[in-house]
């Protein structure tokens, strides 16, 4: 693998790419010594030099075919006719196999040594096989770039997946706009649309820009954006995210927003910068490789140099020795498949409709002990509904047609609640002398009756005695002059998984699950206590809330972990202060969703449980990666230093728990709800 696209694969794999713009100096600072595929050469010329898997694949195949020739006839000719397996024929038989094998090897070692990096797995190896080599054990220096070979083939192919995963979700990016200018449809870049402009979706098509239905009715298969399968209908008046497919209906969208504000604009870029942030785990490879590379080196040093002179048993003996300790030490295994855990869980999140936006932030969720919900938008669906309507005098269709005839009016969130839920034609020639209270309500002479609809204020200020309700949430009480005819509920509705969202935070070991609210104290514990949660706080303004969650982060224990979920833009500072800051994406607010680390972008709160169980699982990959190769390898490299270990085992230290651990990192892409229970 080309210097290049090494430095390509560890990019992407941790969690899809650093910014490459930069000097090599910057670039230092990141990259993790000893290992080739971690140390990017600037060099853009040598891009035209890059292997394909395909190309590596049929150098390897060849190469092999002649090593194995090779040694049947070497084999052939030391049984039957007794020649010397040491002389000069049979070392230039052997390096023709290991030229094949090794050349673009021995290439990068050079190419690196001139820019002043020489500790990494392509030197380890050319010295390891020099050395071999200079012993007289030909077929298994030779044998030992061969498996190397492979797994390098093996890593490019398990990268090249990786890529295509990237790709894919790289996908939602639309190519075109098919804008409506003076009467005629034009495709243009969706850059070049401005919000307030009519573009036409037609079926199969990608939505390009986020906007309304203004025409026509469709399915729309929102999958990329949510890792929801099933199409979502929609029609006149619905909003429309950019990055979904427009599955059935020709529609025209009215665009809310330019494309760099759009929702597929900001799930790419946060799917770009996700590397900003590095876990735990990369952080310790970054700096265990810093140091663990050239100790190795030295330490192959020692026994081939010293260790003769001091323990005796020939140069031949410790040197063979040495090398083996060489190609056990390339520490590829390691910074390979740790980023590459984290890069596969975080593309299993953002297929679930979870978007994280570093590794830091899966090790973080992982780690939750504690969750703060806000409550509109984000436990209950922030959209005001009727939910009762108790008549008094009256029936309830008539209670119901006199609220919405003198709320026709108004623009009121309630208003509008109440007049859906009328649903019929409302005729304005009914209505005269409509007057809005502020604070209190409406005032109107409908069909020559004076009816006067809103709180208790303007019940006292008419005379009406209304009556109370047990029932939590917005009270609409009506009344003839100061005749009571009865009163409407109008309550923000909680989510259908509100409840199985807190049920499972609990089953996953999160010992606090609290609200956060600016509502009543009667509602918030309404609400409360419909999805189950325990500790309520109400009546908060949003400076309040950044007090409370300082609160709960000052109370907690050590090494716990606070995560707060919002949808608006009043979240925003509680979002940034909490240790992991969730936004509800689809409907959230422009800057919840640039404040959070977390994304649920179908506005699911049950979304977070699986986010967390895919995180631990990312995590689990992670550790058992870094305890497993550097347990093989530094029981290998004991056993090399004895003498009990010789090259094939080093090549099963490197290629072969290389192959494992990567193997190991490619089960996160596959992570679904199912498999996580």
């Amino acid at each position: 693998m080309s210097d290049e696209v090494r430095a390509e694969a560890v990019e992407e794999a941790e969690a899809l790419s650093c910014e490459a713009a930069g000097s090599a100096e910057d670039e230092e600072s990141d990259i993790r010594p000893g290992c080739s595929c971690c140390e990017a050469d600037d060099d853009d010329d040598d891009d035209d030099d890059e292997e394909s898997p395909r190309t590596r694949g049929i150098r390897i195949i060849i190469g092999a075919a002649v090593f194995v020739l090779i040694w049947i006839i070497t084999e052939y000719f030391h049984r039957t006719r007794g020649v010397s397996e040491h002389g000069w024929i049979e070392f230039a038989a052997f390096a023709v196999p290991y030229l094949i094998l090794g050349f673009p090897i021995i290439k990068e070692a050079v190419e690196h040594i001139g820019h002043g990096q020489v500790f990494d797995e392509d030197f380890l190896m050319v010295i390891a096989t020099f050395g071999a080599f200079g012993v007289r054990e030909y077929k298994e220096a030779v044998a030992v770039m061969l498996f190397y070979q492979i797994g390098e083939l093996f890593e490019d192919v398990a990268v090249g997946k990786s890529h295509d995963s990237v790709k894919a979700l790289m996908d939602i990016r639309p190519d075109y706009a098919n804008v409506i200018r003076d009467g005629n449809e034009i495709k243009v870049s969706p850059e070049e649309v401005r919000a307030g402009e009519i573009i036409a979706v037609k079926p199969g098509e990608r939505v390009p820009l986020d906007g309304t239905i203004m025409s026509g009715s469709t399915a729309v298969d929102m999958s990329a954006l949510t890792g929801e399968s099933v199409p979502v209908d929609k029609g006149e008046g619905d909003a429309l995210l950019s990055g979904s497919v427009n599955q059935s209906g020709l529609v025209h969208l009215r665009v809310d927003s330019p494309y760099a504000q759009s929702t597929v604009a900001k799930i790419l870029d946060m799917v770009e910068h996700a590397s900003a942030r590095k876990s735990q785990p990369e952080k310790f490879i970054t700096k265990f490789a810093r140091y663990y590379t050239p100790a190795v080196v030295f330490a192959a040093l020692f026994l081939a140099i010293v260790m003769p002179l001091i323990a005796g048993g020939g140069w031949y003996t410790w040197i063979y020795r040495a090398c083996t300790f060489l190609v056990i030490s390339c520490p590829c295994a390691l910074v390979i498949s740790i980023p590459l855990s984290f890069f596969a869980g975080i593309g299993g999140s953002s297929h679930n409709g979870v978007l994280v936006k570093g590794s830091a932030y899966v090790e973080q969720l992982s780690k939750l002990d504690t969750v703060v919900f806000d409550k509109t938008g984000t436990l209950t669906k922030g959209v005001f509904q009727v939910t009762a309507i108790h008549p008094s005098e009256v029936s309830e269709d008539e209670l119901l047609d006199l609220a919405a005839a003198a709320e026709s009016y108004s623009t009121h969130p309630i208003a509008v609640s109440i007049i859906q839920a009328h649903g019929g034609h409302i005729e304005s020639s009914r209505i005269s002398d409509a007057k809005e209270v502020a604070g209190e309500g409406v005032k109107a002479v409908i069909d020559g009756r004076n009816i006067n609809v809103g709180n208790e204020k303007i019940m006292n200020e008419v005379g009406a005695e209304f009556r109370r309700c047990e029932k939590q949430g917005t009270i609409i009480h009506v009344a003839e002059d100061d005749k009571y005819l009865g009163h409407i509920v109008v309550s923000d509705v909680v989510k259908e998984d509100s409840a199985d969202a807190v049920r499972e935070l609990k089953d996953l070991g999160v010992k606090h699950v609290v609200m956060l609210t600016g509502d009543k104290k009667e509602v918030a514990d309404s609400v409360a206590a419909s999805v189950g949660i325990d500790e309520v706080f109400s009546e908060l303004l949003p400076g309040d809330k950044v007090d409370k969650v300082e609160e709960l982060l000052n109370g907690r224990g050590e090494g716990r972990t606070l995560a707060f979920t919002g949808d608006g833009i009043n979240d925003a500072p509680v979002l940034k202060r909490a240790d992991v800051g969730i936004a509800m994406g689809a409907l959230g607010s422009d800057a919840a969703v640039e404040a959070a680390d977390v994304v649920l972008m179908d506005d699911k709160p049950s979304k977070l449980a699986l986010g967390i169980r895919i995180a631990r699982k990312t995590m689990a990959l992670a550790k058992e990666n870094i305890t497993f190769a550097i347990g093989v390898k530094f029981a290998v490299l004991i056993l090399a230093a004895l003498g009990l270990a010789g090259m094939w085992w080093a090549v099963f230290a490197d290629t072969g728990v290389m192959i494992l651990c990567v193997l190991n990192s490619m089960r996160a892409m596959k992570i679904n709800r199912n498999w996580l229970k």
